[in-house]
């Protein structure tokens, strides 16, 4: 049974994205924590109208009472999440040797990071926005078209479809 934190933005994070991979995870027998940019007690709201009650605020995680840290996306992400905040726990995540993991756009804020420096990831495009493809690749990942991608400590999702496959991808790799 792993502890992990799953990080999704107060506002605007995509449901699918985190309620699926949770409920994986939690099938798996393993305990979900919720952290956010919000306070903990607060209720984090889904761009489609899901509540996740928040535990704890995003820097109030200690790293070394999880065995994994994961990211959900949806538009809030970006607005909530792309910040030195997130990028702090991040680098401690892959410094203690961690699972890290991000679907839809937050692999984004992976790579800003580093975390993703010199390995394959997956990311949210599409026919005409290729910039998260741009973001990977500029900051040292190796965009792979694919809907899960695992590299050592990391997995990467690429959409809401690949949610499932996502939490049973974090699943496999948090049996231990």
């Amino acid at each position: 049974m792993a502890t992990i934190v799953f990080v999704v933005a107060k506002k605007g994070f995509r449901d699918e994205e985190y309620f699926i991979p949770k409920e994986v995870l939690i099938t798996a027998g393993h305990i979900i924590m919720t952290a956010s940019n919000g306070s903990a007690g607060e209720i984090a709201v889904g761009s489609q109208g899901g509540e996740a009650h928040i535990d704890t605020h995003i820097t109030d995680i200690r790293v070394a009472e999880f065995d994994a840290v994961i990211f959900a996306g949806g538009p809030g992400a970006v607005e909530n999440l792309d910040n030195e905040e997130s990028y702090q726990l991040i680098r401690e995540t892959v410094a203690a040797n961690k699972l890290l993991g991000a679907i839809c756009i937050a692999p984004t804020i992976l790579a800003k990071a580093g975390a993703l420096q010199g390995k394959n990831a997956t990311v949210w495009t599409s026919f005409t926005d290729k910039d998260p493809i741009a973001i990977l690749e500029t900051n040292g990942a190796m965009y792979t078209d694919a809907p899960v991608v695992e590299d050592g400590n990391s997995i990467t999702a690429n959409s809401p479809k690949a949610a499932h496959a996502f939490g049973e991808a974090l699943a496999a790799r948090l049996q231990f």
